[in-house]
């Protein structure tokens, strides 16, 4: 049987979520990751694509390839998939959060125009010390827990080493389980395959993955990354 590619490899992830054509699959994805936070459904999502990918971007460790969209409301969201520990994940989400807030607004512009703006961080390792595998972040008074300073800010971690050691998993009634069901490499084919039927849209991440399996370009990208 011929070994399945790893749907967390950033460049595969970037080749189905990230260009122009995705936005069925990553428009589900988000509105499952961000119902967490009172965002109930998006109903349009513009992509930004990476131009830039020379085969030294893709071969350098250190760059990032990450997948940016725009919400319907204007709202900026940017993906990272990390598998290595090293150790700056907090400061690092900051800085990429940071980097999409600031460029969203030009010289002579108003403070006012600039959009809020998320970052959602799949980790492959344990960061956030608390017993959760989604965990989401905002700013807050420090003695008024409940009183929010601004939405501009909002920083989700999903933590794949957690989800793996969930004793039960509810890929039936939760839309995130199915997701990083099939985000696992190594999730039983049994059950890949009946996430495959339960889901359109991650249907459409793994028709995509075949065609990158079949793309020899494609694949020694993909190869480069790992």
């Amino acid at each position: 049987m011929e070994e399945r590619l790893n749907p967390l490899n950033d460049y595969l992830f970037m080749k189905y979520m990230g260009e122009k054509g995705d936005e069925e699959q990553l428009a589900a994805f988000l509105s499952v990751v961000l119902q967490k936070t009172g965002r109930h459904g998006i109903k349009s999502i513009k992509i930004v694509e990476n131009k830039a990918m020379s085969a030294e971007i893709i071969g350098d460790k250190s760059s990032i390839l990450d997948v940016r969209a725009t919400l319907d409301d204007g709202t900026k969201v940017n993906i990272e998939v990390q598998l290595r520990n090293l150790y700056n994940m907090d400061r690092r989400s900051l800085f990429y959060w940071s980097r999409e807030y600031t460029r969203s607004i030009s010289a002579g512009q108003d403070y006012e125009e600039l959009p809020s703006v998320i970052a959602i961080n799949i980790i492959n390792f344990n960061l956030v010390n608390i017993d959760a595998v989604h965990t989401s972040f905002h700013l807050w008074e420090d003695h008024h827990k409940d009183y929010l300073l601004t939405d501009a800010l909002e920083v989700h971690f999903i933590d794949m080493v957690k989800f793996r050691e969930l004793r039960e998993k509810d890929i039936v009634n939760n839309a995130l389980h199915r997701w990083l069901t099939f985000f696992d490499k190594n999730t039983d084919n049994h059950i890949l395959k009946e996430v495959l039927t339960m889901d359109i849209a991650i249907q459409k991440a793994q028709q995509k993955i075949t065609l990158v399996s079949r793309d020899k370009e494609a694949l020694r990208a993909y190869q480069m990354r790992l």
